[in-house]
C-alpha cells in the first residue's frame, strides 16, 4: 500500500492588511453600500484588520444621530456595537499636526500610527492629498479594493 506524503512545511501565513477607515468610509458603508461596504465585508470575513479610536466613534455617532440622517438612538447604538466588534480599539498617545486645513483629519493619522496600520481608507481630500504618512498609504476605497483583489486573487 503506497504511503501518502504530507508536506510538513509550515503554511505561509497571509498577512492581513491593517486598516483605519476614515469615518466617511464607515458612514458610506452603512448608508450607501458600494465599495465602502465591500471593505467592511472583508473585515466581517476576517480578511483585513481594522482599528478605530474614540474620536472616530464619536464622529460616526454624531453623523448618524445628526440632522442629515437622524437615525433612532437604538439603531445608532447597534451600529456602534457592530463597529466596535469589528475593529480594534486604540487610544492614540501622540498628537499629530500634519494637516492644518482640517485639523480633525489628524485624528485619523493618530489612530493609524497607534494601530500600526498599513493603510488609511478615506474619501477626504486633505488625507488623500498626503498620499502617505510615513509608511502608511492613504487611498480611496476603490483603489484599496483593486490592490487587495489583485494581491489575493
Amino acid at each position: 500500500m503506497p504511503v501518502k506524503s504530507r508536506s510538513t512545511a509550515p503554511k505561509k501565513k497571509i498577512d492581513k492588511p491593517k486598516l483605519v477607515l476614515d469615518s466617511n468610509v464607515f458612514i458610506s458603508a452603512v448608508v450607501f453600500g458600494g465599495k465602502p461596504r465591500d471593505i467592511l465585508n472583508l473585515a466581517i470575513e476576517g480578511l483585513i484588520e481594522m482599528a478605530i479610536s474614540d474620536d472616530a466613534l464619536e464622529e460616526i455617532k454624531g453623523v448618524f444621530e445628526g440632522k442629515k440622517f437622524q437615525f433612532p438612538t437604538k439603531i445608532v447604538h447597534a451600529l456602534m456595537r457592530e463597529i466596535e466588534d469589528l475593529a480594534v480599539f486604540v487610544e492614540p498617545k501622540d498628537r499629530i499636526e500634519a494637516i492644518t486645513d482640517d485639523p480633525e483629519d489628524n485624528r485619523v493619522l493618530e489612530c493609524a500610527v497607534e494601530a500600526g496600520s498599513n493603510v488609511i481608507i478615506s474619501g477626504d481630500s486633505h488625507l488623500l492629498a498626503l498620499g502617505s504618512f510615513g509608511k502608511i498609504k492613504i487611498m480611496k476605497p476603490d483603489e484599496f479594493l483593486r490592490r487587495f483583489r489583485k494581491k489575493h486573487a
